[in-house]
């Protein structure tokens, strides 16, 4: 019985240690076999595929976008310099006229007869003081009334002069070439001192005129190339031909002046321009803005990789953006940009590259 019950015995024990054997060599087995994961997703993660392309630095004229409108070069009210009534009036609104042509005509009245008068009192003054010359060469006069003889002669002279300019008064001439923008007096109308006759404007050249931010205002110089479109969709190329040294007071903005050729007179005042001043040349690339991203901070960048296939992070300027792609700022000369999984990767992770021919203007993720 007691044999028996000592067999019994033992077979529980080795079957004990078998059963706890067991247990032990699986925990063993989880335990290896998650750290060869482990393991195989590090391995995994640090070779992500990405594909590159090689970008390189080019010289780019950096510029600045203002809005603005245009004016004309110059603009005059042209008014009467004498009174009296309208008795022709040649032009017409729209008018091109140049420097010197008859705006509006005033009655000439009484005025010829008057210069008639005054050449006559002119001629009589000149012989006076002629015969007084020759009776002062006798001695038989002073020089009291030798200078009487000329003082007369000057007045007469004088007023000569003030009769002929009253009677070209009448005629209200063109002080510049241009176009007539509005006529103020017709036939018929009197009119006095100040009174206006036309709106002359100068559109040759026009001007753009802008506003500049105090931050750019350093960018801008005298005589650099323009290019604008007006909101008409007219393109306008001219040079910057004035920049302000006083800056408006509410909007810290400096005045800015554009000269652009007109002489056809196909541009307009007064429209609503977008302007493109040319500034400072920079090294940029052009990327497809399908490459931005941001960094954990939510700074705007590009994700390229080293020698070392290591994921860098470079945080750039945009300095302009068009359909072909946008400039930037920001980047090494000569670098490898990710062009498909740039998403999927971070700063420092070790990738595996894979060139592509994909010009950097059309290159997606």
């Amino acid at each position: 019985m007691k044999k028996n019950l000592v067999t019994a015995c033992v077979i529980a024990a080795a079957l004990l240690l078998w059963l706890i054997s067991g247990i032990a060599t699986e925990e063993s087995f989880v335990s290896e076999a998650s750290i060869a994961s482990a393991e195989d997703l590090n391995d995994a993660e640090s070779q992500v595929r990405v594909r590159v392309a090689t970008y390189a630095a080019e010289q780019r004229t950096q510029t600045r976008i203002l809005r603005g409108k245009t004016e004309s070069k110059r603009s005059a009210q042209v008014s009467a310099e004498t009174t009296g009534r309208v008795v022709e009036r040649p032009v017409e609104r729209g008018d091109r006229v140049s420097k010197g042509d008859v705006l509006c005509e005033l009655a000439t009245d009484d005025r010829e007869a008057t210069v008639a008068e005054a050449k006559a009192q002119l001629s009589q003054a000149e012989i006076e003081f002629r015969g007084s010359q020759e009776l002062q060469e006798r001695g038989l006069l002073s020089e009291i009334r030798i200078a009487q003889a000329n003082t007369e002669l000057e007045r007469a002279r004088a007023r000569l002069e003030r009769e002929r300019l009253n009677l070209e008064r009448t005629k209200i001439t063109a002080p510049f070439s241009g176009v007539i923008e509005e006529l103020h007096l017709d036939v018929g109308d009197f009119a006095g001192v100040g009174a206006p006759c036309a709106t002359l404007l100068d559109l040759d050249p026009l001007l753009v005129a802008a506003n500049v931010s105090e931050q750019d205002i350093d960018l801008i110089a005298l005589d650099s190339p323009v290019t604008a479109r007006t909101s008409t969709n007219q393109r306008l190329d001219g040079v910057v031909s004035f920049v302000g040294r006083q800056s408006n007071p509410a909007t810290r903005t400096f005045p800015i002046e554009i000269t652009v050729p007109n002489p056809d007179y196909e541009l307009r005042a007064g429209i609503t321009t977008v302007v493109s001043v040319a500034a400072e040349t920079v090294l940029a690339h052009r990327v497809s803005p399908a490459l931005f991203t941001l960094d954990d901070n939510g700074i705007l960048g590009l994700r390229a990789v080293n020698d070392d296939n290591e994921v860098v992070f470079h945080a750039v300027e945009v300095i302009e953006d068009g359909a072909t792609g946008a400039w930037v700022t920001g980047l090494p000369g000569i670098v490898k940009l990710i062009t498909v999984g740039q998403e999927f990767v971070s700063a420092g992770q070790i990738v595996r590259v894979q060139n592509t021919d994909l010009p950097p203007a059309t290159a997606r993720r």
